[in-house]
C-alpha cells in the first residue's frame, strides 16, 4: 500500500487466512515503487515509471544467484537472458534467452546484480497487451525507486520468496491508499 499515487515508498504487509480471518504473517516493511509512483487502475503503460496498481499472481521466480530451496518454480538468470519489453516484438513482455531469439530492443537484462539476486515475476499483462507495461517483478531493492517493480531490502525479500507457495494461490495486492 502506497500513501499516495505519486510516492515511491510503500508498506509492505503479508497476510495468511486462518479460520476465516487475515492474519499477519510478515511486516510492515517498506517497499519501494516507480519513480512515478504506482499506477491509477488501469493506467499503467509501458516505460511510464509507475508500478501498476491492482492483485496480481505470481509466475515463477528467478534470480542471478543460486536457488535456495523455494516452492515455486526458479530459473536462473544468465548474462543472455533479457525480458522483452519491446512493443513491436512477438515476445513482448516474455523472458528471452538471447542465444535462442531475438529479445526486441532495448531489453530487460535478467542477470541483474544486485536487484535481480532474487525475484518474483509479478503476473502483470500476462495476455501480453502492448503497451500496457512489462517486466513487473517483486526483487531486491538497491535503495532508490523502481522502474515499475516492487522492491524489498534482500532479508525481507528471502522471508517472503520462502514462505510463497503456488498451492496457496498468491497475491500482491498494489494500491494507493
Amino acid at each position: 500500500a502506497a500513501a499516495s499515487y505519486r510516492t515511491t515508498y510503500a508498506t509492505l504487509r503479508a497476510y495468511r487466512m486462518s479460520g476465516g480471518k487475515w492474519v499477519e504473517v510478515f511486516g510492515p516493511w517498506t517497499a519501494r515503487v516507480g519513480y512515478n509512483g504506482v499506477a491509477r487502475p488501469g493506467k499503467k503503460r509501458e516505460g511510464d515509471g509507475t508500478t501498476p496498481s491492482g492483485s496480481y499472481g505470481f509466475s515463477f521466480f528467478f534470480g542471478v544467484d543460486a536457488a535456495p530451496h523455494f516452492a515455486f518454480p526458479f530459473r536462473h538468470a544468465y548474462t543472455y537472458d533479457y525480458w522483452d519489453d519491446d512493443q513491436a516484438s512477438p515476445r513482448y513482455n516474455e523472458w528471452v534467452d538471447a542465444k535462442v531469439a531475438n529479445p526486441g530492443a532495448n531489453p530487460e537484462p535478467m542477470h541483474n546484480v544486485p536487484a535481480y539476486d532474487y525475484a518474483a515475476v509479478i503476473a502483470y499483462n500476462t495476455a501480453r497487451v502492448r503497451g500496457l507495461g512489462s517486466a513487473i517483478f517483486l526483487h531486491v531493492g538497491t535503495g532508490g525507486s523502481t522502474a515499475g517493480c516492487v522492491s524489498l531490502p534482500k532479508a525481507e525479500l528471502m522471508k517472503v520468496l520462502g514462505w510463497l507457495t503456488p498451492a496457496d494461490d498468491p497475491r500482491i495486492t498494489i494500491a494507493a491508499v
